[in-house]
């Protein structure tokens, strides 16, 4: 075959695979597609990936050469696709070959995911100005939209190829599983920020952590060292314990929460020597306890050696991502990190025998860790009912609207917990509605015990006490 006669080759199988992006009916006139004109096209949807992906970082980027290794699932299973559709009835004249169904089948992919890919970072980047209430989900309407498309016409493609309905289905469930596996199984970003030089514009940029031998030494010599420099409680004296807890390190949020938290609980509930910290962050990798299942379990069981269960309190404060079914998101690569649940917690504070316990969770759907958590002696408020999101946990928020309101403002102004919870209340909904919260207000919830109260109260004469003999 001359080069001319190639090249007319390989633009009709383009051609003709870019006519069934709109569901059109491929023309086959005879011309096949060869394994380099795969390879190509594989080749081609790589550089289409990393470059969407460069696209997504404001400044300088670096490669991270081992993500290519990764996200090969999906083209798997676009091959045995593109096998399973031909496989079966070729006449030799009006069925292509495997190569040019799986050329088709690409040219889909990198079709539809060049415009959705840019459409996807632009509104990332750059937000979604006619609808601002909307600007944070949008990217992924997007994104959606873009894989509901490359399925349906996939499926076409498919139905038209494979001449018998049961293989049609086999194709189609193949494409299904191609498509969740694109999902649950992306490929990791070949690119991450660059690291600034201290003092540099961006210096805050996300970047990854590195795990090193020092960091791993240096971390369990701080959890030990924090364990142990847990105080023991003062007899005759309602003492409140507490632990922050932030697991989900790609937000900055959840770390900036957490040490506002902290000082608050520092400067109005007397928690000097009495307050650990967890918490997920590059910043913090080597120097603060990582917030872990078994850390926080740990941590639970050291209060409870120190404090006195029949006067003291355990406060607890955790903060990330929520789901629905009552999960806390925890994330830190490259370490793998359990998320944890309300079952959980409930079950660490009965084994360590606390009596009484403030629990605050700030997240989305954490109205759901209510019933799980109910006991005598405890308080439970959270940011969220158990159907609706909570608002301002996402990368651009100062802080989380719930720790907000009730902690850095309206704890310093009440040392009372259920007070400040209702004090915030009007105050998280008008700000969600300025901000422009489209799936319902969060309604924050609480729940109490009433063998609580008398140890609050004894916490806050104390402290009201203390507060008003200090010159």
């Amino acid at each position: 075959m001359t080069g001319l006669a190639r090249a007319a080759g390989v633009g009709q199988v383009l051609r003709e695979g870019l006519r069934t992006v709109v569901f059109m009916n491929p023309r086959w006139g005879g011309g096949a597609a060869g394994p380099g004109m795969v390879l190509g096209l594989v080749a081609a949807g790589v550089l289409m990936g990393t470059g969407l992906a460069r696209l997504q970082i404001d400044g300088p980027a670096d490669p991270v050469y081992w993500a290519w290794g990764t996200g090969w699932l999906s083209t798997v299973l676009l091959v045995l696709a593109g096998w399973l559709a031909t496989r079966r009835g070729r006449d030799g004249s009006t069925t292509p070959d495997a190569a040019t169904a799986l050329s088709w089948f690409l040219v889909q992919s990198i079709a539809i995911g060049v415009p959705v890919g840019v459409g996807h970072v632009a509104l990332g980047r750059f937000g979604f100005p006619p609808a601002p209430a909307h600007a944070d989900k949008m990217p992924w309407v997007v994104l959606g939209a873009g894989l509901l498309w490359q399925f349906v016409a996939a499926s076409v493609l498919a139905a038209r190829l494979a001449p018998r309905r049961r293989t049609r289905l086999a194709v189609i469930g193949v494409l299904l599983a191609y498509g969740a596996a694109g999902v649950w199984f992306p490929p990791s970003s070949p690119w991450y920020p660059s690291a600034p030089e201290p003092g540099e514009a961006g210096d805050d940029l996300p970047r990854p952590p590195k795990l090193t031998q020092e960091v791993m030494e240096s971390q369990s010599r701080h959890l030990v060292a924090a364990l142990d420099g847990v105080l023991p409680q003062r007899p005759g004296v309602t003492e409140l314990y507490a632990i922050t807890f932030a697991p989900y390190a790609e937000e900055d949020v959840f770390s900036r929460e957490v040490k506002m938290v902290g000082g608050v609980l520092r400067e109005r509930f007397d928690t000097d020597g009495r307050l650990l910290n967890l918490q997920n962050h590059r910043t913090t990798m080597g120097d603060v306890p990582w917030a872990t299942p078994l850390n926080l379990q740990r941590a639970i069981g050291r209060m409870a050696e120190r404090m006195d269960r029949d006067e003291d309190i355990l406060f607890i404060h955790l903060t990330s991502h929520g789901a629905r079914e009552g999960h806390l998101a925890a994330r830190f690569f490259p370490l793998s990190v359990d998320d944890v649940t309300p079952q959980q917690v409930r079950q660490w504070l009965d084994d360590a025998g606390v009596r009484y316990s403030v629990i605050s969770i700030s997240a989305c759907f954490s109205g759901s860790w209510i019933p799980p958590l109910q006991a005598p002696g405890t308080l439970v408020m959270t940011a969220a009912d158990a159907t609706h999101t909570s608002y301002g946990c996402g990368r651009k928020s100062e802080l989380t609207f719930f720790g907000r309101a009730v902690y850095d403002e309206q704890l310093r102004q009440t040392r009372s917990f259920e007070a400040a919870h209702a004090a915030a209340l009007p105050v998280i909904d008008r700000r969600e509605k300025e901000a422009g919260k489209t799936d319902g207000p969060s309604s924050p919830q609480i729940w109490v015990s009433p063998d609580i109260r008398p140890r609050l109260d004894a916490l806050v004469r104390r402290l009201e006490g203390r507060a008003t003999a200090t010159p």
